[in-house]
């Protein structure tokens, strides 16, 4: 036996896609190939006893985007030939291609090899190999795979003598023995064959009843272990809940009670407790069990946390509800209330939270996310009309901006909080809008709202994404055909041109030519693979993988990013100095849009584009004019930074993953660079944005704990949806689309929870810095 297993085909569909210029030359090659072993083999046929047998299939097929890995059709559809001189063909006999399951291959080829049948295939034999056959051979391999599948059946179904595939296959014995009988007295007779084709129906009938029957049986759940990580996982949560009063105070000063804690009774007795039912579950559970597999020092540090974390619960609401009321410092502003805007990031929090039990909204959270943009413009540009025309000249007010919203509630842990405002220039005075924005700065702050969303409307005609609608055409499909190269080549060229623009302000004159030239370097990467053109070059000549210029642009990206470093770790360790930090963080963020543009596909650099823009304009039109608050500003840039994840062409079914971006700038496959240029090039869109929010905070409060409080809100809006959502998986594990909707959609929260905490990290680590120049 021998097994090729060529590559060019995926590697080609992950770098460009299927509609590459390369797969026809590709194809062409293989097809050579595959005469060749034909030849070879046919002419060795005269030597050997027996006949060969080529197998030609394919794993899997290749989405549009050239990703592979879901159920679309794209996907799931392969071609499965089988070329011997066994097969007996008539001269004229065309038959027309049939629908078989993949798994049919493993079953067929170990009957026609004379093996056993693997014990856990859930496949049935592919007729047409063994039709040729006598037929008391024909009904031998079908009776050898019936009675494997009804085996299968009997350890996996405990109802197995009820299933309708197994009362088949009883018939089927039966009758097969009833055709024995008949065979052994008269072998040629009409009443033999039709008795023959009767039992082979009946075997046909039988292979196909439990096949599907075994394929589609409920999994067995690991309770246990899927129970453990819930509570841990709620217990945090509770813990972040619990906790916002702290957090979101002026000071920003989270305490969380872990010593004593750590020495009570309860502590001890929790983990008595939870030992005695680990012991239990483990040596009572039939099946297997992920946390009984783990060693006794791993499962103890589980049993630990989760022993910790319910003691600092319970010492957080022994304070709350024993500690009493102090007295306030400050007493809360006495016009404070909720604001629109205020109830709209409160209710599309709740929203969005709810929408996630049902799969429909989970296969279409697009539309969940665009909404809710769409509906923030709109109240931004409410509040700009009434600063702006009803005359409201008075202070701002925070409103309930979070920290005040929970302040009637958060009493009894802390005095009145503050409001992370963004001040404007370093005097004490808050001159009214309309003594500062004259003017077309005026009109442009008005404006800003209408072309933020007019933006987003452009965005969403871009990438058509979900399950109901991805089937429509969009934008993205009329750029990416090979008629409208040209197009796609001046939009390419226009949306770098228009990111080097909005980022090469805040840079220091060797990162803007290095900026520059990294820029280039991304469009002369894509016209290597022929996804773009320059005016001179031709169609489909000059093509290569391109690996030169991605590494060209690596090395920029590289030197962008350690600039924007040494300056972080200047302005900490070396010189306090404010500017320094500012335009450190800064460099980080170009170096970061410099990868997202190498990494993205030609008709998506528009998306990276109109970030930027939609960045600037809410920076200098609609943060600083309203002075909003860092929990404000915050939940804002999560909202875009979810709804840029969209307007990418991503979902929440993994066939849109576009892993076409770990292969960038690499000859073969390299697993730990293509992990992480994948899952950034995948959530490239809230990355941007929330290493702009780092960047927009440091340098424009002045608030000491903007940034702190930031980094809590974002953790805790990201982890609500995830909590929950990790519950409703767990309640609807039986649900009809739970493989194929709500077990994608965990995957990704999963990589999202990972992507926010090290975004977490990086606001911890700048909120350090900001402490030690303090």
């Amino acid at each position: 036996m021998l097994i090729l297993h060529y590559l060019g085909l995926d590697h080609i569909g992950h770098i460009s896609g299927p509609n590459s210029p390369l797969i026809g030359r590709k194809l062409s090659e293989m097809d050579s190939v595959l005469m060749k072993i034909h030849t070879a083999l046919l002419s060795k046929e005269r030597e050997m006893a027996l006949p060969n047998l080529l197998v030609l299939c394919g794993d899997h097929g290749m989405s549009e985007t050239g990703s592979h890995g879901a159920s679309s059709m794209e996907e799931v559809n392969t071609p499965l030939i089988l070329i011997s001189s066994a097969f007996q063909r008539k001269l004229g006999d065309i038959r027309h291609a049939t629908r078989v399951q993949q798994t049919d291959v493993a079953a067929t080829l170990a009957i026609a090899l004379g093996l056993p049948i693997p014990k856990d295939s859930v496949g049935s034999l592919l007729f047409p190999v063994v039709e040729g056959k006598p037929m008391r051979e024909q009904l031998r391999f079908l009776h050898l795979n019936t009675v494997q599948l009804s085996k299968l059946l009997q350890e996996n179904v405990p109802s197995y003598e009820k299933d309708p595939g197994f009362e088949q296959f009883k018939m089927s014995e039966r009758l097969h023995g009833n055709w024995i009988r008949l065979y052994l007295e008269e072998k040629h007779s009409e009443v033999l064959l039709n008795l023959g084709s009767k039992v082979l129906r009946q075997y046909l009938d039988a292979l196909k009843t439990l096949s599907l029957s075994l394929s589609t049986q409920v999994a067995q759940y690991d309770m246990y272990s899927m129970m453990v990580g819930t509570v841990v996982v709620l217990e945090v949560l509770t813990l972040l809940l619990l906790s916002i009063p702290q957090a979101l105070h002026r000071k920003a000063e989270l305490e969380v009670p872990l010593s004593s804690p750590g020495f009570s009774l309860l502590f001890y007795l929790v983990i008595l407790v939870l030992s005695a039912i680990h012991v239990i579950v483990c040596t009572s559970a039939e099946s297997s069990c992920y946390f009984c597999g783990l060693s006794w020092l791993a499962a103890g540090g589980v049993m630990v946390l989760a022993s910790v974390l319910l003691c600092v619960i319970v010492s957080v609401l022994t304070n709350v509800l024993v500690g009493g009321r102090p007295q306030r410092k400050k007493p809360i502003h006495p016009s404070s209330r909720w604001s629109e805007l205020d109830l709209l990031i409160l209710l599309g929090t709740v929203g969005h939270v709810l929408s996630l039990g049902a799969s429909s909204f989970v296969e279409e959270e697009h539309q969940t996310w665009y909404f809710l943009v769409n509906t923030l413009c709109l109240a931004l540009s409410q509040e700009t009309y009434r600063n702006y025309f009803l005359g409201d000249d008075s202070e701002p007010q925070c409103g309930l901006h979070v920290e005040q919203g929970l302040d009637r509630v958060a009493a009894a842990w802390q005095g009145g909080p503050g409001c992370d405002v963004l001040e404007r220039g370093k005097g004490h005075g808050s001159p009214s809008p309309s003594e500062v924005h004259q003017g077309s700065k005026k009109w442009m702050v008005l404006a800003s709202p209408w072309l933020i969303l007019a933006c987003c409307r452009l965005l969403r005609s871009l990438n058509q994404t979900g399950v109901q609608w991805a089937h429509r055409p969009d934008l993205g499909h009329w750029l990416t055909s090979s008629d409208h190269k040209a197009e796609l080549s001046v939009l390419a060229a226009v949306s770098l041109l228009v990111v080097f623009v909005l980022v090469q302000r805040g840079c220091s004159p060797v990162s803007k030519a290095a900026l520059a030239l990294g820029l280039l370097g991304v469009y002369c990467y894509r016209a290597a693979i022929g996804s773009v053109r320059f005016p001179w070059q031709q169609d489909s000549k000059d093509i290569s993988k391109g690996i030169i210029e991605a590494r060209f642009v690596y090395v920029f990206v590289l030197g962008i990013l350690f600039t924007g470093t040494k300056d972080l770790l200047k302005s900490q360790v070396v010189a306090a100095d404010f500017k320094i930090k500012t335009v450190g963080l800064w460099e980080i963020y170009s170096g970061l849009v410099l990868l997202a543009a190498l990494l993205f596909r030609p008709h998506n650099l528009p998306v990276l584009a109109f970030s930027l823009l939609i960045q600037t304009l809410m920076t200098k039109f609609i943060w600083k004019p309203l002075r909003h608050d860092a929990a404000e500003i915050t939940v804002m840039h999560y909202w875009f930074g979810q709804a840029f994840f969209y307007f990418q062409g991503n979902s929440n079914n993994i066939a849109t993953v576009d892993i076409s971006a770990g292969f960038v700038g690499l000859d073969t496959y390299v697993e730990i660079p293509a992990v992480f240029l994948t899952a950034f090039g995948t959530y490239a869109g809230p990355l941007l944005w929330a290493s702009h929010l780092v960047h927009f905070l440091s340098s424009e409060t002045h608030s000491s704990s903007a940034l702190s409080h930031a980094c809590f809100c974002y953790a805790m809006i990201c982890s609500i949806p995830v909590s929950t959502y990790i519950v409703l998986v767990t309640s609807l594990r039986y649900h009809l689309f739970i493989w194929s909707v709500f077990s994608p959609k965990l995957l990704y929260e999963g990589m999202h929870l990972l992507i926010t905490a090290a975004v977490c990290v990086f606001f911890t680590a700048m909120d350090q810095t900001r402490l030690t120049q303090s």
